[in-house]
C-alpha cells in the first residue's frame, strides 16, 4: 500500500497509472512508422502549427534531404548527405531538446548519377531500438549502435539511374528488408542479418514487359522506389513488393515469390497497401493503379485482381487505408478518396496553401481518422479520412519539404532542407 496526496492506492493502481502513462509515447522505428502502411496509434496530435508556432524546438540541418526521420526512445535519426564533401550520414539528435548528439557515415565520391531534385541519402534509416540501419545506395548499406558505433556495412554494388535511389530499409521478422535499385546493375529485394549484415537471400527482378523476361535494361523510364511491406498472411510471413508492371508477394523468409499481378506500369514509386485482404498497388508518372485479393499462388492477374485503372495522377508519396476507403495526396496537389473495393474515386479536391509550389511527394500519415501529409512548398495539410471532404488546417512552414511526418509521444517530427523540426507541447 502507498500514499499520494493523502489517499490510498494499491501497487496494481500505481502500475495501471504508470502503463497509461508510458502508453502514451511510441516509436517511429521506420519511414511509414510502427506498422509500415502509415497508420498511428497515438491519439491527441496537433492540428495547427507553423515554422515558429506550436514548435517544441528546431535545428538547423548542414544541406538539403528528402528522407524522413525515424524515432526511437529519446532520438530522433535522420539521414543526411553533405554533397560537397561527399559525405553520407545518419544524424543522432536529442528528442527533448534537438541537440544534435552524434554523426556517423562515410564518404563517397564515386560517380553516381541522380536527379537535382532527388540529393543523396532520400532513404530513410530504420532502427529497432538496439540498431539503426541506413541504405547510402552504391555507398553501401551501414549499420550502427544507438550511440553511433558502426557495427557492420555492406557493399552491395553500384547504383545508376537518372533519378537515383530512395527506396528505405524495412525491419521485420528478423530480418533487415531492402529493394536495393532501381539500376541496371543490381536491381533486387535482398534480405540482411540485421546483427551481421550478412545476405539470408535476395530476390533479383527481371524485366517484364510484352512478355519478356530478362534483364532491366538501362533505361530511365523504369524502376522502381517502393518498399516492401511485411505482411502475415495465411499463418505465412509475406513481403509485397510493387515492381515494374506488377506487383507480387514473396515468403519473408526465403525470397520465394509466392504470387504475382499484372497491371501497373514500368514506373513505380508508392509503397504497397493492405486492408481487408485487399492489395492496393500504385505506379507514377500517370501510371496505372490496381488491387488485388491475397490469398493466390502464381500468376493471379485474372483471377484476384479486383480493379484497374489504365491512368491515374502522377503520384510519388504513398497512401493509407481508413474504413474501407484509399487516401493519397497525389504529386499535381491534390487529395483523393478512393473506394476501396470498386476503385472508383469519391472525392479530389486541390491542397493548396501559400507555398510558392503545390506539389507533393510525402506519404500520408492517419491518426484518429485525421490524414496528415506536407507538400514541397511547405504547406503542412490536416483534414479527415472520411468519404467527405473536410481540410481541418492548413499550417505553412516556410520551406522546401519532400520528406514525410514522423510521430512520437505526440509531437510530429518534420524534416525541411534546412530544419529538423519537432512540432507540439515540450
Amino acid at each position: 500500500m502507498c500514499f499520494i496526496g493523502g489517499m490510498k492506492c494499491s501497487v496494481s493502481v500505481l502500475l495501471l497509472l504508470l502503463c497509461m502513462t508510458t502508453a502514451h509515447a511510441a516509436n517511429w522505428p521506420s519511414w511509414r512508422g510502427p506498422h509500415n502502411d502509415g497508420t498511428c496509434d497515438e491519439t491527441g496530435l496537433p492540428t495547427k502549427w507553423s515554422a515558429t508556432d506550436n514548435v517544441a524546438w528546431s535545428v538547423e540541418l548542414p544541406d538539403r534531404g528528402n528522407s524522413t526521420p525515424v524515432v526511437w526512445g529519446g532520438k530522433v535519426f535522420v539521414t543526411q548527405s553533405v554533397e560537397a564533401e561527399g559525405r553520407r550520414l545518419v544524424l543522432c539528435f536529442d528528442k527533448k531538446t534537438g541537440k544534435k548528439l552524434w554523426e556517423a557515415g562515410t564518404t563517397y565520391k564515386e560517380p553516381e548519377t541522380t536527379h537535382p531534385t532527388n540529393p543523396y541519402c532520400s532513404a530513410s534509416p530504420v532502427t529497432d531500438g538496439e540498431r539503426v540501419i541506413a541504405s547510402f545506395a552504391s555507398a553501401g548499406v551501414f549499420c550502427f549502435d544507438l550511440n553511433g558505433k558502426e557495427l557492420w556495412h555492406r557493399d552491395l554494388g553500384q547504383l545508376h539511374h537518372i533519378w537515383g535511389n530512395g527506396a528505405s530499409p524495412v525491419l521485420a521478422n528478423g530480418l533487415c528488408y531492402l529493394n536495393f535499385g532501381p539500376s541496371s546493375e543490381a536491381t533486387m529485394l535482398v534480405a540482411l542479418d540485421p546483427k551481421t549484415g550478412k545476405t539470408v537471400w535476395q530476390h533479383e527482378e527481371l524485366m517484364r514487359a510484352s512478355g519478356e523476361v530478362g534483364k532491366i535494361p538501362k533505361v530511365g523510364f523504369y524502376g522502381s522506389w517502393s518498399d516492401p511491406l511485411p505482411r502475415e498472411i495465411d499463418g505465412r510471413a509475406q513481403l509485397i513488393t510493387n515492381w515494374p508492371y506488377r506487383v507480387c508477394s514473396v515468403d519473408a523468409k526465403t525470397g520465394e515469390e509466392i504470387w504475382t499481378c499484372d497491371g501497373l506500369n514500368p514506373l513505380v514509386y508508392t509503397s504497397p497497401l493492405l486492408s481487408d485482404g485487399i492489395v492496393v498497388a500504385m505506379g507514377g508518372f500517370n501510371g496505372m493503379d490496381l488491387a488485388v485479393k491475397t490469398g493466390g499462388k502464381g500468376d493471379v492477374t485474372s483471377s484476384l485482381r479486383l480493379w484497374q485503372h489504365p491512368k491515374s495522377p502522377q503520384r510519388i508519396g504513398s497512401g493509407v487505408v481508413h474504413d474501407g476507403h484509399i487516401y493519397i495526396l497525389n504529386d499535381p496537389g491534390t487529395a483523393q478518396c478512393i473506394d476501396l473495393k470498386t476503385g472508383e474515386t469519391v472525392w479530389l479536391e486541390r491542397l493548396k496553401g501559400p507555398g510558392p509550389t503545390g506539389q507533393n511527394w510525402s506519404s500520408l500519415v492517419l491518426s484518429e481518422g485525421r490524414c496528415y501529409a506536407v507538400n514541397q512548398g511547405g504547406d503542412a495539410f490536416v483534414f479527415k479520412a472520411s468519404p467527405t471532404f473536410e481540410l481541418l488546417a492548413t499550417n505553412s512552414m516556410g520551406e522546401k519539404i519532400i520528406g514525410s511526418i514522423a510521430v512520437s509521444d505526440g509531437q510530429l517530427f518534420i524534416r525541411g532542407h534546412k530544419h529538423l523540426f519537432c512540432i507540439g507541447k515540450r
